[in-house]
């Protein structure tokens, strides 16, 4: 075996190893690298703030701020949710009468698998897949307070941080920690605003356009695609299906239920196509499989955290390997064939 292929059987082997540490503390690890996120994000509000008023009292707003934001989405989602599962207990025989219908088609044409499943199919199940969802919006309580225990202490770290990274920078093999801090904290923020002008205009068509169809709830629509657009991916697939099923349900008709997912589709794609390249340039020019594979890597790792947490972690890695000769080879492999 050469000495190639045994460095790469190494990287494997100690890539698994890191992978698996992560998973089995997710309990500390996850909320660190939410909170060192946040306070990447929010420390020019705070630098800004400490040049008017004194240190802890300019941490004290942006922590305020940050956190009022933060219950803000949560909120907004846990709202759209909870009117989209009381329309579904009062529709929930509805449901149930169009999946028979379904299941006997199906079964009329040689498909003999959904009859097994229709037998465990009811309202019942739907109503507690929702309220599942809710309990674990609910979960994220415990898991809030630590990230934001870390990120407190993460902004009164930063300064001193700075310091101790600027007098030991030839400890780090030639390489400036201070300016990849810097720069992957001007990534994250870029990353943010990306993600907040899309969901925002995500939820915006999505509201108007339930209303024009006449899907019933347009505003707890809206309000799920805001807020599910943070999350790469699997959130605007969440945001496009749930729509179309209700409208299956609400019109009793595959064509307008047709009609409502070919024109969510299109909306997301047009967004992340057109929309966030033009906000991002070449800043953040990840390839969308690479994109996919960290969110569903990720939440597999840290659940619904770690698909929201995975794309930010490729960027300050590919921030890093970019100033690493030996590694430049990843952002060259991750990067998007239009740049």
């Amino acid at each position: 075996m050469g000495l190639g292929a045994v460095s790469g059987l190494l990287l494997v082997s100690a890539t698994i190893l890191v992978l698996g540490a992560l998973s089995w503390g997710e309990m500390v690890f996850a909320p660190a690298a939410f909170a060192v996120f946040i306070v990447m994000v929010v420390w020019p509000l705070q630098a800004f703030l400490e040049r008017l008023m004194p240190r802890m009292l300019a941490m004290l707003i942006t922590v305020i701020v940050t956190l009022v934001s933060v219950v803000a989405l949560l909120t907004l989602f846990a709202w759209g949710m909870s009117v989209v599962g009381q329309w579904l207990i009062r529709n929930g025989a509805r449901f149930q009468e169009l999946y028979a219908m379904a299941t006997a088609w199906l079964e009329g044409h040689g498909f003999p698998v959904a009859g097994q499943i229709s037998e465990t199919f009811n309202t019942a199940w739907m109503v507690r897949m929702v309220q599942a969802m809710l309990a674990r919006l609910n979960g994220l309580a415990g898991f809030a307070t630590l990230v934001f225990a870390f990120a407190v202490l993460g902004l009164l770290e930063v300064r001193p941080l700075a310091r101790r990274l600027a007098a030991a920078k030839d400890s780090f093999g030639g390489i400036d920690m201070l300016a990849v801090g810097r720069e992957t904290a001007a990534h994250f923020r870029t990353y943010m605003l990306v993600r907040s002008v899309a969901s925002a205009v995500t939820g915006a068509v999505v509201w108007f356009f339930a209303y024009m169809v006449g899907l019933e709830l347009p505003a707890a629509w809206g309000a799920i695609a805001f807020t599910l657009n943070y999350i790469p991916f699997l959130g605007p697939l969440v945001a496009t299906l749930l729509p179309a099923l209700f409208a299956l349900v609400q019109f009793e008709s595959f064509q307008v239920a047709l009609l409502v997912l070919v024109s969510l589709t299109v909306v997301q794609f047009v967004i992340g196509s057109y929309l966030e390249p033009i906000i991002t340039g070449s800043t953040l020019s990840i390839s969308p499989f690479a994109v996919m594979f960290m969110v569903f890597l990720w939440s597999l790792l840290w659940g619904l955290t770690g698909a929201f947490i995975g794309v930010p972690i490729l960027v300050a890695v590919l921030t890093i390997s970019r100033r690493i000769p030996s590694m430049r080879w990843l952002n060259v492999l991750v990067a998007d064939g239009k740049g």
